[in-house]
């Protein structure tokens, strides 16, 4: 397989980092992008072919992977179509574009694949969630597979309108798991620990609940009752998030999340 970047940002080394780590060959791979410290770089850490333009890295491999921002989506697809053959398989990282416009700024093409990473993917640790059109074969979706491993953890979805749900809990994600270590941070130095105590707490009770819930064949609401003693300080804390409606202003930021996931789509596909 041949794979061909267009953007060569911090999700494209990510992704490029994975696969030299994995032994993929950096012969087969080239990238555009017009920043030439971007190149430089790419050469200098993976041995990868680095240009300035889509259309100097034709002809294309058998995977391109859009990895531009999503503002750029269009300009860089259709610089594409002159150099592209309807075998090829287009996957798009780029939040927010839909493949009906996408395939529309290709010229129709057909074999697409979309996908919503989030950010731990730079340290290999993310999820991916991803859909394919019909057209791409079980070849193919094994193929994009190997790309998006690299990330972390992959799911498919059965249906692209899925993908502003997935937006709404794993791609602002990590942004609400920050909000708490944030809030869990400050109130351990309002209650007298030192900035330093604090941060090392809050996160390495992340870390170790994470481990906890993805390791155990128990629901996180049964692991919950499992540490929370009857009149002891973590049902006491508990009762005070419910009387917040702690839960329900988190199930509010989703849904926020998700309508805004969706008027961006609407946004980003005008011509």
């Amino acid at each position: 397989m041949k794979i061909t970047f267009i953007g060569g940002g911090n999700m494209a080394q990510a992704i490029i980092g994975g696969l030299r780590r994995g032994g993929f060959d950096a012969k087969d791979i080239k990238v555009a992008d017009p920043m030439a410290e971007t190149r430089a770089k790419l050469a200098r850490e993976f041995d990868v072919a680095a240009v300035v333009t889509a259309p100097d890295t034709a002809p294309f491999g058998d995977l391109i992977v859009m990895a531009v921002k999503p503002q750029q989506m269009r300009e860089a697809a259709l610089s594409l179509v002159p150099g592209l053959g309807p075998e090829q398989v287009v996957l798009t990282i780029a939040a927010g574009i839909r493949l009906t416009d996408l395939s529309r700024w290709l010229g129709g093409h057909a074999k697409l694949i979309r996908c919503m990473p989030n950010t731990p993917a730079l340290i290999g640790a993310g999820i991916t969630a991803a859909y394919a059109t019909s057209a791409v074969s079980a070849i193919e979706t094994g193929n994009a597979e190997q790309v998006l491993a690299t990330m972390g953890k992959l799911i498919w979805v059965k249906s692209e309108q899925l993908l502003d749900p997935v937006t709404a809990v794993s791609g602002s994600g990590p942004a609400y798991v920050f909000y708490f270590i944030e809030a869990l941070e400050q109130a351990g130095v309002e209650l007298g620990l030192d900035a330093a105590a604090a941060r090392t707490l809050a996160l390495e009770t992340f870390l170790g609940a994470a481990k906890l819930a993805a390791g155990s064949t128990d629901d996180p609401a049964t692991l919950r009752a499992k540490v929370t003693s009857k009149g002891g300080t973590t049902e006491a804390a508990l009762a005070s998030l419910e009387a917040g409606q702690v839960k329900a202003a988190i199930a509010k930021a989703v849904r926020a999340a998700n309508a805004r996931a969706g008027e961006l789509g609407d946004m980003l596909g005008k011509d």
